[in-house]
């Protein structure tokens, strides 16, 4: 299944994708929440689908990122070879790990929001893992089990906040319209090898990155068994899994960083594309 949620910012209704056109699933569930995914959501999503009693929803609808809300949105570094080698950094030994503010989660194709007085605004598509159930302390071998699903992520950098203001680089990844998610939600079965999957992004229909999940250093099973010893992971909390190179810090001879006016593209095999256009910072009255 392609799970989506649709409408007003803010005020999203749960949905699914059937074949090209979104089926509204709220007689099924108030939102794609921990609550959903705790209680056996996605089974009874699928059986009510496969019974015929989703209503078919207008197609011209905003998509709001696929889940509600998580309570995490934790991030894996320089979890791709080539993308440590163009920003000069070190194999990790193991995951870097940190946190992006979750009021960060905007639609797959909202507006960017340069930060005030930002100059190094950068952009990195990723693989995030959706959980499904509340983990800890999960072995490997058992750790797919625990997956809901997987989306289309960018995670958009400022480099001047995270590598330039000191501390962590939560700083730098923060900012409002910094996790647009989505078009959808892919639940497990519709991604049978998620280690072997394109991922590209676009800066003006400029190839940038154009990488593959095989080159990732740390697999999913992994990450899930290794973060899940550190912090309990609750079900519908996102992991995104790291970028390829060709991010802006990384383009020779010079970086350069995203501007008004600017468009990015993005995509992952089997679970769609999405396109920000960028925009400059209104305060509001």
């Amino acid at each position: 299944m392609k799970l989506v949620r649709y409408g007003v910012a803010g005020h999203e209704r749960p949905g699914v994708f059937i074949g090209e056109d979104i089926f509204d699933a709220s007689i099924l569930a108030a939102d794609y929440d921990e609550t959903f995914f705790a209680n056996e959501g996605l089974e009874r999503l699928k059986k009510a689908a496969d019974e015929g009693l989703l209503k078919k929803v207008g197609a011209d609808v905003r998509l709001g990122p696929p889940i509600a809300r998580p309570s995490k949105l934790i991030c894996v570094g320089l979890n791709y070879r080539d993308h440590a080698a163009e920003t000069n950094a070190k194999i990790p030994a193991e995951p870097i790990l940190f946190f992006k503010s979750t009021t960060a989660i905007v639609g797959p194709n909202d507006d960017l929001i340069l930060p005030m007085d930002s100059v190094k605004t950068d952009w990195e598509v990723e693989l995030a893992v959706v959980i499904g159930r509340q983990a800890s302390y999960v072995k490997q071998s058992e750790a797919e089990e625990y997956i809901a699903g997987y989306m289309l992520h960018n995670d958009y950098s400022e480099r001047e906040f995270q590598l330039e203001c000191g501390g962590q680089w939560v700083k730098g990844k923060s900012c409002d319209t910094f996790a647009p998610l989505g078009p959808f939600m892919a639940t497990r079965d519709e991604i049978p090898d998620p280690d072997n999957l394109r991922l590209w992004l676009t800066v003006n229909d400029k190839l940038v990155q154009d990488g593959n999940t095989s080159d990732m250093i740390f697999g999913i099973p992994y990450l899930i068994s290794y973060i899940s010893r550190f912090m309990t992971l609750l079900p519908g909390d996102v992991i995104t899994t790291g970028t390829p190179a060709g991010v802006g810090l990384g383009q020779k001879p010079e970086p350069w960083y995203l501007k008004e006016g600017d468009t990015v593209a993005l995509g992952i095999d089997g679970l769609g594309s999405s396109r920000q256009h960028v925009k400059p910072f209104k305060k509001k009255k």
